[in-house]
């Protein structure tokens, strides 16, 4: 599962975690692999942190105390996910429990081979983006049960006015100049998405989090897994509609569409779910992880930029 970015502490909060912990947790709960060599795999994820166990395996731990729910969705809904998906997707081997000085649960993965996109160099474009609409349109096609549990994201996006609300004041707080972009125009696009029609259909299983650390490309450049199953739930599909602006280009956008079958209300609620999580990470991590601040720059470019 490879990713790349900051291994930067980015939450005030967030535990200290490092190769003599996972050894030791390792060695106490899951002794066969004890002998297994283990790096610290540098990532721009905010709420996991990731060591290779050996070659073949990865250890998972959440960043921050409390996060119990994180483990436990990724280790029961993506198995039952897997059969019906088109690439794979991470299944823990096991889950670890909290002792050796941390506090919580934890899994150990298979590593999948693979590399992230790069916003901007994407050889082709167009046949990226069919393969995460058909990604996307697997996931929704899938029946969820009676448990399933509600998504960290897919809620209506008047839930999210308040606190996008304030990350553009947070934004605006800044000296004039620190980012390009006028707020005046962001906020009239957040009016705008705000002010959708509420979906009207049922809910369907969502990722998330399709962006360009959660996506793995082989070397032909095709998707090949998606990642990083932390906000797994149900609720509005449209909000796994934010990889069109937060990773493939305005050419290949019409191609994703197409296949995941937007109406016009649902592209523009997508479209608004991409631009609330750029606006609500850019002040928080604009310090702290640079490559997850220079992706929310580029989708605020790119929202704007197809205007109201």
């Amino acid at each position: 599962m490879g990713r790349v970015g900051s291994t930067t502490k980015m939450h005030e909060d967030e535990l200290e975690l490092d190769e003599t912990l996972v050894r030791r947790l390792v060695s106490d709960q899951f002794p066969r692999w004890s002998g297994l060599p283990i790096r610290r795999v540098p990532s721009s994820g905010t709420d996991n942190a990731m060591f290779r166990l050996g070659e073949a395996l990865v250890v998972r731990l959440p960043r921050r105390p409390h996060d119990e729910e994180t483990v436990a969705r990724e280790a029961r809904w993506p198995a039952a996910l897997a059969p019906h998906l088109p690439v794979a997707v991470p299944v823990p081997l096991e889950v670890g429990a909290p002792g050796g000085g941390y506090p919580q649960p934890w899994s150990v993965h298979r590593w999948l081979p693979g590399r992230n996109p790069v916003v901007g160099q994407i050889n082709e474009p167009a046949r990226l983006a069919r393969e995460l609409g058909e990604f996307v349109v697997a996931l929704r096609s899938v029946t969820p049960p009676a448990d399933a549990p509600r998504a960290r994201r897919g809620v209506p996006l008047t839930e999210r006015d308040a606190a996008t609300r304030e990350a553009i004041t947070r934004l605006a707080q800044l000296p004039p100049g620190t980012e390009p972009f006028d707020l005046d125009e962001v906020t009239a696009l957040w009016d705008h998405a705000v002010a959708l029609p509420a979906p009207d259909g049922p809910d369907r299983w969502l990722h998330g989090d399709i962006s360009p650390g959660n996506v793995l490309t082989g070397e032909d450049g095709r998707l090949s897994a998606v990642i990083d199953f932390g906000g797994i739930g149900v609720g509005d599909p449209a909000a796994d509609q934010a990889v069109a602006w937060n990773l493939l280009p305005a050419s290949a956008r019409d191609t994703f569409r197409a296949t995941v079958g937007a109406d016009d209300t649902t592209w523009l609620r997508g479209r608004g779910w991409a631009l609330s999580v750029a606006l609500i990470q850019l002040p928080y991590y604009r310090e702290t992880n640079p490559a997850l601040a220079a992706n929310s720059r580029h989708v605020l470019h790119e929202t704007l930029a197809a205007g109201l």
